[in-house]
């Protein structure tokens, strides 16, 4: 899967996503690669999740330990409360065009919930919350692009959002079935639960 890091650019016919069938380095043509073992997946997908969100792996973990101790399904716990994450939830309501960048709008103040500045990425949404851009920071033209191409790409039903006012209102918490994303949640809970 290809995850838009540093490393994922294809310039010209050279495209470093492509997979070649040995390893890398000098020696790497010599080696085959075997199958990967049912931890190295389950590490996979745990990678691909904390690369997705841009979280790191403490965060991770305590949020594992979180959706372990709520009711209901461990996985759908866990990516709810990824979902919930206030730079995702920017990111869905396309007023950033990446994960990263709707980060920095947070970071540098851009962003306020319920009225109230929050400059916390890892800020957790809930239901009835509206997001909305500052009022200087609607003029600003990555977002007002961002807006503009989020028009376009659309939101998931658990927001509603205005693209107008530049705002989002949560209508409820997100669910793994709306997801665009292809992440094994049930492998990072058999990961974790060893």
């Amino acid at each position: 899967m290809k995850l838009f890091l540093k490393g994922d650019r294809c310039i010209g016919d050279k495209c470093s996503f492509e997979k070649r069938s040995f390893p890398p380095g000098q020696h790497g043509a010599a080696r085959s690669r075997g199958k990967l073992s049912e931890y190295g997946q389950q590490l996979r997908e745990k990678q691909k999740a904390r690369r997705v969100y841009g979280v790191l792996e403490k965060q991770f973990r305590l949020y594992y330990k979180e959706a372990a101790r709520r009711k209901g399904v461990t996985g759908d716990n866990l990516f709810s409360l990824l979902e919930s994450r206030l730079d995702n939830v920017v990111f869905r309501a396309s007023f950033a065009d990446s994960r990263n960048q709707a980060r920095q709008l947070v970071i540098h103040n851009h962003i306020r919930v319920n009225g109230r500045k929050v400059n916390r990425p890892a800020f957790v949404v809930r239901k009835g919350d509206v997001v909305e851009i500052k009022e200087k920071s609607k003029k600003i033209a990555l977002i007002v692009q961002s807006a503009e191409k989020g028009k376009v790409r659309g939101a998931p039903a658990w927001l509603d959002v205005d693209h107008a006012d530049l705002q989002a209102r949560v209508l409820e918490p997100p669910s793994l079935i709306e997801s665009q994303i292809d992440i094994n949640v049930q492998q990072i809970v058999e990961l974790y639960s060893k």
